[in-house]
């Protein structure tokens, strides 16, 4: 079973890893993954009701709180999203108080310690000497509203201290903390030399408090922490966009009554009223008028689709003109739109291979981090070095090792990317999915639906007069249950070709029909039928022998025993096919067809969207056979079908991707789902998956880097060139670390593919 909870206390990489330490150590988990990001955590478990509850206590236990998350009634569902909305609100006006009270207290701090230094005028009673203890007191009163404004970093981050599962708050109470006592000791040692009248004393401890280091680090910590929490912030803004779609209310017909109720009250089989420039509120069929759709926020086609009785219509898509009414047949939370936010946001939540290196490293990363900072501090002593520089290398470390940007390195990237992809109609059901489709070198499709257009169209019509031909061809196949006779009479229809009644209808199986038209025996087939009902074809082979090797069904039209023209046939391949195979082999990857068709119409088909290697007349079972040979040569292959009698090979490729309709997005054996049912859609998901994958690695790389290269420069090891890194310094460079990887992260909205 699959079980969900909301996590809070987590605050770097450091928190989500102890969370999943704790989390996999309970009998009966058999895999957790937590999202710093989303601060959710996600496990995969036994059928165990009394787990949850172990779960809870487990992470309370290693200083977090973990509530699981329950599916909500929609209307509930809204009302918590309301409420998370203004309690996001809130922790954001909070957090600005306290940033803008702090840089308060700090510039009166920094203008009292360093003015001097700088020039400025600084009040008479805190130069010299005999005024150093107040000018040391002064300093520690304006630190203490910092450090009480910022006491989440204390009480956090020595909770997990205390717990053994210490973080980035621990790195910055422990820093700063170090920071203020030594200031302490330093007001005492002040007094002390005041006291016995040892003005070196006096002198050397008042020219190194630390006091504005540590309101410093706090502030900035802060600074960089309410940055952060802004970026990251706009990381949700697709979902936040989807979530928005839905109308609040819908007009509906009950009792012979037009009302007006809220969305959440829809039910199935409720009779929707729909006007210009309204928002459909549910999922269903027109029941009566027509109209043009704008389905764009759903499925990123930016061209209306028209829509009459009978069609399928979505929720969240707009109606551009004309009204209509339509029937509900899915509400609420079994809507597209409903289950494109939970992919959406689920797919969010899981996390890339590629973060696992991460994970591992932020494992272990504070304790060590911690480590290091006593080692520098004792050696610097042992060296000969003051206590003042070996306190400062210490804190130093500790606040400049950043957790965070190793954390956020991936998560933020894989939702942008999600999010974004999602947009433009394509949904990808899982981080993994996302990085292993980078890595694709073999594109294997179905023809049916996918290369194709999935249905038979009119592609030629070989006549002296066409107009009797149509209305001919009208006649005979409107009795006829053929897939390729719907096909004919549609384009008959469009040509003002309506049928006409006929008598003595019959349909021979492989053959073709016959019946009686004003009295006038008529047929329509294949050769084979003309010339059993008599007709000399000789003339027609070679025109059928072209139709057929072009991947066409040519059928002859017959009247009075004299055939009167060929109409072809043919499910034609999409307009965007030949590009977007041309547009995968630039890309270097190789494309294959699969088809249970002839192998001369596969061979057309192949010919006409620049396809070399085509295996024809297989069975579903055969396409999963090949997809595993292809796999089996070490190649990471995707297999693009319609997501139903294409589901074995689906599921067997590395990455599986749907193409359908936007009402289909369920399909469980896909990985990836492309609502325009757009061949261009696939070369453009390997794209993404490619800049995200860069990006990611960009992310993981300025991480790494960041704390190789600060970590040894703020214990001073370059100090003999001059070069010493203060705690501020240091505080600063891990703000600005974090808003570093996020902001690169957020370039992937800027991508167009």
């Amino acid at each position: 079973m699959k079980l969900k909870f909301t996590v809070e206390g987590m605050s770097c990489a450091a928190c989500s890893a102890s969370v999943e330490r704790v989390t996999k150590r309970i009998e009966g988990v058999n895999e957790a993954s937590v999202n710093l990001l989303a601060k959710t955590l996600v496990v995969e478990a036994d059928d165990n009701p009394e787990l949850s509850d172990k779960i809870c206590a487990a992470v309370a236990k290693a200083g977090f709180s973990a509530v699981p998350m329950v599916e909500k009634a929609p209307e509930v569902k809204q009302t918590a999203e309301k409420t998370n909305e203004e309690d996001a609100g809130k922790a954001s006006r909070e957090m600005k108080i306290r940033l803008f009270a702090s840089i308060g207290f700090l510039a009166v701090l920094m203008y009292i310690s360093m003015g001097h230094m700088i020039g400025l005028p600084i009040p008479h009673f805190f130069h010299g000497e005999e005024n150093a203890l107040i000018f040391a007191f002064a300093q520690f009163l304006l630190t203490l509203p910092v450090m009480y404004l910022n006491r989440k970093f204390y009480i956090v981050g020595f909770k997990a201290l205390f717990h053994r599962s210490p973080n980035m708050d621990s790195l910055v109470a422990v820093g700063s903390a170090a920071a203020v006592i030594y200031g302490i000791v330093a007001i005492f040692m002040i007094g002390y030399g005041l006291g016995h009248g040892d003005m070196e004393i006096v002198r050397s401890y008042a020219s190194n408090l630390y006091f504005e280091s540590a309101a410093m680090i706090l502030t900035l910590v802060t600074v960089g922490k309410f940055l952060e929490e802004r970026s990251k912030n706009k990381t949700g803004a697709a979902i936040e966009r989807l979530n928005k779609l839905a109308p609040d209310t819908a007009t509906v017909e009950r009792g012979g009554r037009t009302l007006e109720i809220k969305t959440s009250e829809l039910v199935v089989g409720d009779i929707i009223v729909i006007r210009p420039g309204e928002s459909l509120p549910a999922d269903g069929v027109i029941v009566e008028g027509s109209s043009a759709l704008d389905e764009a926020a759903l499925t990123g086609e930016s061209i209306p689709v028209e829509k009459s009785v009978g069609d399928s219509v979505m929720s969240a898509t707009i109606n551009k003109n004309g009204s209509f009414k339509y029937r509900a047949e899915k509400v609420g939370g079994e809507t597209a739109l409903a289950k494109i936010i939970e992919l959406v946001r689920d797919a969010g939540a899981t996390k890339a291979p590629i973060a696992k290196l991460a994970d591992k490293v932020s494992g272990v990363f504070v304790p060590i981090v911690m480590s290091i900072a006593l080692v520098t501090f004792c050696v610097w002593l042992l060296l000969g070095k003051s206590f003042d520089f070996a306190l400062s290398c210490g804190i130093s470390v500790l606040v400049i090792s950043c957790p965070c940007a190793l954390g956020l390195a991936t998560p933020v990237a894989v939702t942008v990317a999600i999010g974004r992809m999602a947009e433009r109609g394509i949904l990808v059901k899982s981080a993994e999915a996302l990085e292993v489709l980078h890595d694709v070198k073999t594109v294997a499709l179905d023809k049916t639906g996918t290369v194709t257009e999935g249905k038979p169209t009119v592609t030629d019509i070989i006549a002296d007069d066409k107009d009797a031909l149509l209305h001919i061809a009208a006649a005979l196949e409107a009795p006829s249950e053929h897939p390729l006779a719907g096909a004919i009479l549609e384009y008959c229809k469009a040509n003002s070709a309506e049928p006409q009644s006929v008598t003595e209808f019959t349909a021979v199986s492989g053959r073709g029909v016959t019946a009686v038209i004003d009295g006038k025996r008529a047929f329509s087939g294949n050769a084979v039928y003309m010339s059993e009902q008599g007709m000399v074809t000789d003339k027609y082979d070679a025109v059928l022998a072209s139709l057929a090797g072009e991947g066409k069904t040519p059928m002859l039209f017959a009247i009075d025993g004299e055939i009167v023209g060929i109409i072809a046939v043919a499910d034609v391949i999409k307009k965007d096919a030949p590009d977007a195979i041309e547009r995968l082999g630039k890309m270097g990857i190789s494309t294959m067809m699969l088809t249970g068709d002839n192998k001369i119409t596969a061979a057309a088909i192949a010919k006409k969207a620049g396809i070399t290697d085509v295996s024809a007349e297989v069975l579903p079972g055969d396409k999963e056979r090949i997809v595993s040979s292809l796999m089996n040569d070490g190649r990471k292959v995707a297999f693009v079908g319609d997501g139903i009698n294409d589901s074995p090979a689906l599921t067997r490729a590395d990455v599986g991707i749907a193409i359908g309709s936007g009402a289909d997005i369920a399909i469980d054996s896909a990985d990836i789902v492309l609502m325009k049912n757009e061949l261009s859609d696939v070369p453009a998901a390997i794209e993404f998956s490619r800049l995200t994958l860069r990006n990611i690695k960009q992310n993981l790389f300025w991480a790494f880097f960041y704390n190789m290269l600060g970590i040894p420069i703020a214990a001073g090891v370059l100090s003999g060139f001059g070069i010493v890194l203060s705690p501020m310094i240091g505080s600063a460079a891990m703000s600005l670390s974090s808003l570093f990887v996020v902001t690169n992260a957020l370039r992937l909205y800027r991508v167009k593919v």
